[in-house]
């Protein structure tokens, strides 16, 4: 991109962000997910992603951490009509038929890069929306009338890494960035049990365990021994059979403020294996 074109680009992000108070905050979250058919079914799940749009402010742009989109090095979606992606295989025709039609900001992307110090961020123009983002941010603002950046997961680097470098991201909170990560708390494909998949809230001991723990340490403010997971026994071992799903989460918390506050909503266990838990920062 021309640097008169970023330049003109940045201006007009200062503008739209230049327009909330100074000491406005965004919120941020972090969304279980679960499967890509909530994109389009009516549940409990979706109504309280619509329910958490209408309790905050309407964001400027949204930047999203989706578990689907892992990388080596870390890079930020930079065009301007980011592709609906639909990244899954075997759903109904309904499903794949889907375009949300956000519009992205280079913008962003190039703030967001020049925002992150200690490490070097590419900017990509190939991605586009992963069903990690579009099918829980089509219900949060329906419209597709909110600029949407995707942010991706480093998938050679440790925990700590990813936690270190959501802090960083913080800043864009106070310019009116909505920070979305997306994934599951508890998610192990593997072992879920289809013929269950429709029952309440079932899930196997282990992964209420998990899961139970995991909401602990969330609400006493004890990021530590959620960053070190791999040392917290059989359970977690359960949960997170693989990083990428649990991952967001550590974004999400790694931008909470010193007294501000942390709500659990979707607390829920689908098919055994899987936690829809998801968490609201501010």
């Amino acid at each position: 991109m021309p640097l008169a074109g970023a330049a003109v680009q940045l201006a007009d992000l200062g503008k739209l962000t230049g327009s909330l108070a100074a000491t406005q905050i965004m919120p941020a979250l972090f969304l279980g997910h679960g499967s890509p058919m909530n994109a389009i079914e009516e549940n409990e799940f979706v109504a309280n992603f619509r329910k958490i749009a209408k309790e905050i402010p309407k964001p400027v742009a949204i930047l999203c951490v989706s578990a689907h989109w892992e990388t080596r090095g870390t890079f930020v979606t930079a065009m301007k009509n980011p592709p609906t992606i639909h990244d899954f295989g075997g759903f109904p025709k309904a499903l794949f038929d889907v375009q949300y039609n956000a519009p992205g900001s280079p913008a962003l992307a190039q703030q967001t890069k020049e925002l992150i110090t200690s490490i070097s961020i590419g900017l990509d123009d190939k991605w586009g929306l992963d069903h990690g983002a579009w099918s829980v941010i089509k219900h949060l603002y329906p419209n597709a009338d909110v600029p949407i950046i995707q942010f991706s997961i480093d998938y050679t680097k440790p925990p700590q890494y990813h936690y270190d470098l959501g802090k960083q991201l913080a800043a864009l909170r106070k310019k009116g960035i909505l920070i979305i990560g997306s994934g599951n708390i508890v998610h192990n494909l593997g072992l879920m049990d289809w013929k269950n998949i429709h029952t309440d809230n079932f899930g196997f001991d282990w992964a209420v365990e998990a899961n139970e723990k995991m909401k602990g340490f969330i609400k006493s403010g004890d990021h530590k021994q959620l960053i070190n997971f791999k040392s917290q026994g059989k359970a977690f071992e359960k949960a997170i059979p693989s990083p990428e799903h649990y991952l967001p989460l550590l974004y999400t918390l790694a931008l909470k403020g010193e007294n501000e506050n942390v709500s659990i909503f979707n607390d829920k266990a689908v098919a055994g294996s899987l936690t829809m838990t998801s968490v609201k920062i501010g």
